[in-house]
């Protein structure tokens, strides 16, 4: 499989990255966790077991308690693919947070990073 490489990859590798990433455009670790925990379904505790574990990315994705149901909400492109598309599960759920990450980091509202309906 030529995605093998990442979902071998360990989670807490590309994990400082984020939170890199987030906190140079002004958002918190606080907020990281929780498009995590909204995407996932993971808590903190399970969260930091999995980070020091050094848990890779299929064995994140496929102990997450439970995927968000309005993950089909997320749209648009990610590294030049539309990630709406991607046919491979893992690989989509791996692009889906980078989508997220990347939406936090350019300073979307929170709500409209989780999907949240108006009310």
């Amino acid at each position: 499989m030529k995605n093998a490489k990442i979902f071998q990859t360990a989670f807490a590798s590309v994990y400082p990255h984020y939170v890199t990433k987030v906190e140079k455009k002004g958002r918190t670790i606080a907020e990281l966790h929780e498009v995590i925990f909204w995407l996932t379904g993971y808590n903190e505790k399970c969260f930091q077991k999995l980070l020091a574990d050094r848990t890779d990315f299929e064995t994140f994705f496929a102990k997450a308690p439970a995927m968000n149901p309005n993950v089909t909400k997320i749209t648009g492109l990610i590294c030049g693919y539309r990630v709406e598309e991607i046919e491979d599960p893992l690989m989509q759920k791996i692009r889906y947070l980078d989508k997220l990450v990347d939406e936090l980091a350019k300073g979307k509202a929170m709500e409209k990073v989780l999907r949240k309906q108006a009310l």
